[in-house]
């Protein structure tokens, strides 16, 4: 057991004992019950596989691997005593997601039945005014799992060449060639499912040429061009794998740049961001142009024969923007404030739209700071393409980043079944959740909550080690409370908040959240850590977001992260997840 000491008004001094982690009450409990004479054998931990773990094919034969890989020596093989089998339901592999690295879910689906990992203005380093542009933040998004990066492309300052840059502001350009080499080189680091290369283009016929000439030098056989001029139906992430993805509109003849003014900073309510909000009425409309003009007769064939998926909006206003044509697809950009607005008339014909086409939403044109919005608005509607500016932090970048750990952390999760049911029953997000319905794959559930979700937070441990002594007090240990809930249709979205820990790293709660649901496929778990402070703002501690459906059921270690969205190397909570009807 070591001490800790703190020095308080230079006079006298405050010592701590910082006892090691211990198993809180609930877990030895566990321990006595699935044991005999202060010993787990392979036959007790197979049957707490089945019954707590709700494992239900495990075997003998597993449980004494388990066993093996978890006991320092022979003599302790023979089964867990209390610190062994503790280490064990705390330790990585027994983590509440699978691991990552393979994708799990159904991938042969067309690309609109998935929700993609998707940046915005990919190229910035920090606020959308004057950060510098650089293929750096890009690298790093792709080392995350995104799956799609936006380019703006412009003629660069002598008109012969082209660059990315955010148009209209006073960001400093990065040129075209190395956005699109960094790509290639970093595309398939964490996953081997395309990559979408979304394009704002700005540029003259000749430039486009050039571009055309580029993309096909670096991405040679492996980028992907249809057959037709417009697809009747997308292909697979299966079948497009290690395959690059040109999107944009049909190309126009370079006009104008495009100014951004009259916009004005969003500051989070928190350090680390504010609560999520479910509906923004501020009215600032998009800061894209996404009409989709007439293509330029003089516009360059070859760059057209790069577009694999076609965006535009049309003509007309939004019931012409929503109309499903069966003999193609195509994708669809709408502000964020443009989406609200559309989902309080158009709800089942968005998630209509969006079974066969592609829908990307993107930050409204005054989040100049590269702050974010709530995602699963977009989510609800079937939105695949839900755009984030990954260099910021808060709530908002939390969830997206918690969806998009499932399914091995590929950056394609398969939307619900209730998302893709056609003809009379097209889900509105909008209407009251029907009162009788039997549970299926799709998981949804009578309001009011057939389905309880029973979240147990029994104690956490990492952060005498990860956060320096005086970090969140410097007179005494750190006084740790906890905030679990759920964020999903609005029905189901609710923050419960635990007792606090005083003067304890390694903080134990041993209490119980319960929480209903209605629709768990669009569900996720958030879990927050803070220190409280009597005279200031309390300190961020940790942070995780979980989708339901990915949760492994029973007692599970839940690794926490950042503000940024990095895991910690030793901080983490113990915590268990049961879901009843």
């Amino acid at each position: 057991m070591s001490k800790q000491t703190f020095t308080v008004c230079l006079c006298f001094r405050r010592r701590f004992k910082i006892p090691p982690a211990e198993p809180p009450t609930g877990i030895k409990s566990l321990f006595n019950k699935y044991s005999a004479n202060d010993l787990m054998t392979a036959d007790h931990l197979q049957r707490f596989l089945v019954e707590v773990q709700k494992h239900e094919k495990a075997t003998i034969e597993e449980a004494e691997a388990i066993i093996t890989q978890n006991s320092p020596s022979l003599f302790h093989r023979k089964g867990f005593n209390l610190e062994a089998f503790f280490k064990y339901i705390f330790g990585a592999s027994n983590s509440v997601l699978s691991p990552s690295g393979s994708a799990h879910q159904d991938m042969t689906a067309p690309l609109s039945h998935y929700y993609i990992y998707t940046g915005h203005n990919s190229y910035l380093t920090g606020n959308q005014l004057n950060s510098d542009c650089s293929d750096v933040p890009i690298i790093q998004a792709l080392q995350r799992g995104v799956r799609v990066i936006e380019l703006d492309i412009w003629p660069n300052s002598t008109k012969d060449d082209v660059d990315v840059l955010h148009g209209g502001t006073l960001t400093t350009p990065v040129e075209l060639r190395t956005c699109l080499k960094s790509i290639k080189n970093h595309a398939f680091s964490v996953s081997e499912y395309p990559v979408v290369i979304t394009l704002e283009d700005h540029l003259t016929t000749d430039l486009q040429a050039k571009v055309a000439e580029m993309v096909h030098e670096i991405y040679g056989d492996t980028l992907f061009t249809p057959e037709k001029e417009c697809l009747e139906e997308f292909p697979s992430p299966e079948t497009l794998k290690k395959r690059f993805i040109i999107s944009t509109k049909p190309p126009k003849e370079y006009l104008k740049a495009k100014g951004k003014g009259n916009e004005s900073k969003e500051k989070d309510s928190e350090a680390w961001g504010g609560e999520i909000a479910s509906s923004d009425d501020n009215k600032d409309d998009s800061d894209e142009d996404d009409s989709d003009d007439e293509d330029d007769e003089n516009a360059a064939p070859e760059y057209k024969s790069l577009i694999g998926i076609h965006a535009g909006k049309g003509k007309g206003g939004l019931d012409d923007w929503l109309k499903v044509d069966p003999n193609k697809v195509r994708r669809l950009s709408l502000s964020e404030h443009e989406l609200e607005k559309a989902s309080k008339t158009h709800a089942p014909q968005i998630v209509r739209f969006t079974q066969r086409n592609i829908l990307r939403v993107y930050p409204k044109g005054i989040r100049v700071d590269s702050s974010n919005y709530n995602p699963l608005i977009g989510w609800m509607h079937g939105a695949q393409m839900v755009a984030f500016n990954m260099q910021g932090y808060g709530r908002s970048l939390w969830l997206m980043q918690g969806m998009f750990r499932g399914n091995g952390g590929c950056g394609y999760v398969k939307k619900p079944d209730i998302l893709l049911k056609g003809d009379n029953d097209v889900f509105d997000p909008r209407a009251q959740l029907p009162v009788k319905i039997t549970l299926k794959a799709s998981h949804l559930l009578p309001k009011g909550g057939d389905l309880y979700t029973k979240i147990t937070i029994y104690m956490g441990e990492g952060w005498y080690y990860d956060f320096k002594q005086s970090h969140f007090d410097a007179y005494s240990p750190p006084d740790f409370y906890a905030k679990v809930g759920i964020a999903g249709v609005p029905a189901d979205s609710e923050m419960k908040k635990s007792k606090t820990v005083e003067d304890s790293w390694n903080p134990t709660w041993n209490e119980e959240f319960e929480f209903p649901l209605t629709v768990p496929d669009l569900a996720l778990i958030r879990i927050e850590v803070h220190e409280y402070d009597m005279s200031e703002k309390d300190d961020f501690s940790g942070q995780t977001c979980i989708p339901v459906r990915e949760i492994n059921k029973g007692i599970r270690s839940v690794p926490l992260y950042s503000q940024k969205g990095d895991v910690y190397q030793s901080l983490k909570l113990l915590m268990r997840f049961d879901f009843d009807h």
